[in-house]
């Protein structure tokens, strides 16, 4: 028998409620889009809903924007709404901004990785509904790299790495959606808050499928690669480019001093869980810009089953013995990282993580995640 389409938070929200009478804030970006590919903004709006303001997060209203770029409000051409963004002088809206909202409404996209900065606007969300008296609703959407929870992975975030890049001592990986997500920190971190949650409908989070995905940022063009960035997104915090601007950004990566065929083979022969295909191409953002950079592209035999972080922390520390002299930390400049120091230990959760990476302190198993986060789970 042929599973059902899934139903976004956002096609359940238009065949069941009304809400004609209270005005509304929406968070969202481009990639907010129903299954039909409606944005949500537009949707809302042809069904009567009082959208008076929009929310942007990183990369801005366009899920354009350049990685960790400050960006500016603006005005949607489409709906004419004004867009107040939640990733340039502010992270959440001020009380001014909800002044005039009765319901704020969060509909962002999520890939399923712990340093993926839409969730983190969702908490900012949270934070300022909660100091205000604010209804909030979460508009469910599917996490593309959902799995049987063996298959979360660590470590689990340090407090005194929290950062926008990780807030709240959760997995890297951490097989939850949004909703659920928003549920967990309701109960941990803001118990005041007046939260709903539209689920999805006919999403099981083990089969995963029968969805379309929406390219989510501008290295985020295909699912395939969601499954393989929970690993390579560390490589921002080393002297490794990670292949933003190729045709596999975060499924490849490279530097000049990698010595490809040499890191192959002995990759190949501490794991078989993936292919590594050796590659060449032109840096086209830092580090080595301009530079040809020699890597290796991953690609997983079983992506359900691979896990990305464990994978890519095996990497590095094999490049740390093979490359000694060339293997560094790098600071990652971002809007909320001016100087970018610390960024791997941030993106690990860990302090001092190259150290514990090379020196195998790393486990990336997190066999209490799923007891801690069941109670919140909207699919089982």
């Amino acid at each position: 028998m042929t599973a059902k389409p899934v139903k976004f938070g956002i096609d359940v929200l238009l065949e069941s409620k009304n809400l004609e009478d209270i005005t509304i804030g929406l968070v969202c970006n481009a990639t907010s889009l129903s299954t039909t590919g409606t944005h949500a903004s537009v949707a809302l709006l042809s069904k009567g809903f009082n959208v008076k303001k929009l929310f942007s997060p990183e990369h801005g209203f366009s899920a354009k924007g350049d990685d960790g770029a400050f960006i500016s409000d603006d005005t949607d051409i489409i709906t004419k709404l004004p867009i107040v963004s939640l990733y340039g002088e502010k992270l959440a809206p001020t009380a001014n901004d909800l002044a005039d909202i009765d319901l704020v409404i969060v509909d962002l996209p999520d890939i399923g990785a712990r340093f993926y900065t839409y969730l983190w606007t969702m908490t900012y969300v949270m934070e300022t509904c909660a100091a205000n008296g604010k209804k909030l609703l979460i508009l469910d959407r599917p996490n593309p790299i959902a799995k049987q929870f063996e298959f979360a992975e660590g470590p689990i975030l340090e407090e005194n790495c929290s950062s926008f890049i990780g807030r709240f001592p959760i997995p890297i990986k951490h097989n939850c959606t949004l909703g659920e997500l928003a549920r967990y920190f309701k109960s941990s971190q803001y118990p005041s808050l007046q939260l709903e949650i539209e689920a999805m409908k006919n999403w099981d989070r083990y089969e995963n499928n029968n969805y379309p995905f929406f390219a989510t940022s501008p290295a985020i063009q295909k699912r395939h690669t969601t499954y393989i960035y929970p690993g390579t997104c560390l490589f921002e915090g080393l002297n490794i480019n990670e292949a933003r601007g190729t045709e596999f950004p975060f499924e490849q990566f490279g530097a000049p001093w990698i010595d490809a065929s040499l890191l192959r083979d002995k990759m190949l022969e501490n794991s078989d869980v993936a292919d590594l295909e050796i590659i060449t191409f032109k840096a086209t953002v830092a580090p080595y810009l301009n530079d040809i950079c020699h890597g290796l592209r991953i690609i997983p035999k079983n992506l359900h089953s691979f896990k990305p972080v464990a994978y890519v922390i095996m990497l590095i520390s094999l490049m740390a013995r093979l490359f000694p002299n060339h293997l560094k930390e790098r600071n990652y400049l971002t809007n909320v990282n001016p100087n970018g120091e610390k960024h791997l230990d941030k993106l690990l959760g860990l302090s001092n993580s190259l150290e514990k990476i090379i020196t195998n302190k790393i486990d990336t198993n997190v066999p209490n995640w799923l007891n801690t986060v069941k109670p919140y789970l909207i699919y089982p």
